[in-house]
């Protein structure tokens, strides 16, 4: 926990390689100092048929899946901090947004929990 799930474009691997393009995430999350470095799991979706409004251009869009329990500016920030980053990347691509889904702590259950000694902790 977090996971961050992006969906892009396949275009842009001419400039940047998928792991590059992970890394970029995974530094932006962890600078918000919301996460802990070795919680934060960023994957990455490419889609070669795709469409943005009635056109085919570039996009980027980053899902964060966070614990419920960070405030609105928190969350904003988060969002913000990432598409500056991935701007900054790929300054060409005019589309480029992140959105934060928060899980519900009282449903949201892995195999660390399965201790009977683990203890959730935010940073």
């Amino acid at each position: 926990m977090p996971h961050f799930i992006i969906d892009c474009s396949e275009n842009l691997l001419k400039s940047h390689s998928q792991e590059e393009i992970i890394k970029q995430v995974h530094i932006s999350a962890v600078s918000t100092k919301l996460f802990h470095k070795g919680d934060v799991k960023v994957r990455l979706h490419l889609f070669k048929e795709y469409t943005t409004g009635d056109e085919k251009v570039d996009f980027i869009h980053v899902f964060a899946n966070i614990m419920e329990g960070r405030s609105i500016e928190q969350k904003a920030n988060l969002s913000k901090t990432i598409v500056r980053d991935l701007a900054l990347m790929f300054p060409s691509v005019p589309n480029i947004g992140t959105n934060v889904i928060e899980f519900d702590r009282g449903s949201y259950f892995n195999k660390n929990m399965l201790n009977p000694n683990y203890q959730f902790s935010m940073p």
